[in-house]
């Protein structure tokens, strides 16, 4: 998976994107089910906008992402109180436990398989300190098949043209391929990044957060405190660490 252009554009493309309401929500929930503004991970932190909102709360924020380029975009900004480190999600390994663990903007749908979801609850659960939050956000295989699957989109801003193109291959999973048209001067030049993302049934994750060690604490239309239906588009998840596991860090 590669995020080498979309990297650069990334900020521009989500400026839709209310991140002082989405950190305020996932803060609300985490102290509601007895969170604490601890030492929080942020998993998956891209270009770090919401590493910097939760800092700004008071946490102690360390920011994960497999990407160089975003973690380079997320270093540009005010960092201060925030540690970036570059690391698969699937072989997290923190220097001690945490408080609180945040992945948002359904960045688990980007796992190619129930085994590798699996694989990142149980590194989450072991850094998990008592008692400490899992709060996250994952588009659902209704939306994967009816909302994304084999449609076209088009964002365009003063600098760039993107076109994000996706191809519905079943089983929950989309092909994405962005092709991205930046002006310089009277000409635009073409990059492009293309991945998979693929959702997985409400059941199964809450059976894999279960067998992880973690207790579901509430399940919710995003980002929203309602039940979800069967047309919910992305979920919330509100989990606690039962069974702590990191007696050997």
């Amino acid at each position: 998976m590669s995020y080498d252009a979309f990297a650069g554009y990334y900020d521009v493309l989500t400026e839709n994107i209310d991140y002082d309401e989405l950190a305020a929500y996932y803060d609300k929930l985490n102290l509601r089910y007895g969170g604490k503004r601890g030492i929080l991970l942020d998993l998956a932190c891209g270009t770090g906008s919401m590493s910097v909102r939760f800092a700004g709360m008071g946490y102690d924020v360390i920011g994960v992402d497999s990407s160089p380029e975003m973690l380079d975009a997320a270093m540009s900004k005010d960092h201060e109180g925030i540690q970036y480190l570059c690391q698969d999600m699937t072989e997290l390994d923190m220097f001690g436990t945490i408080d609180t663990a945040v992945c948002a903007l359904d960045s688990l749908n980007h796992l190619e398989s129930t085994d590798t979801l699996r694989a990142v609850f149980e590194k989450v659960a072991l850094f998990c300190d008592k008692g400490a939050m899992f709060l996250f956000d994952v588009n659902t295989p209704y939306k994967h098949e009816h909302i994304l699957g084999d449609s076209t989109f088009v964002y365009e801003t003063d600098d760039v043209f993107c076109v994000w193109e996706n191809e519905y291959i079943g089983d929950g999973a989309t092909d994405i391929q962005l092709d991205f048209f930046e002006r310089d001067g009277d000409i635009y030049r073409r990059s492009s990044d293309g991945f998979t993302e693929r959702a997985f049934p409400r059941g199964t994750i809450e059976k894999l957060l279960t067998e992880a060690g973690f207790e579901i604490c509430g399940v919710f239309e995003y980002p929203t405190d309602n039940e979800p239906s069967e047309t919910s588009e992305k979920l919330t998840f509100a989990a606690r660490i039962k069974n702590v596991k990191n007696k050997e860090i």
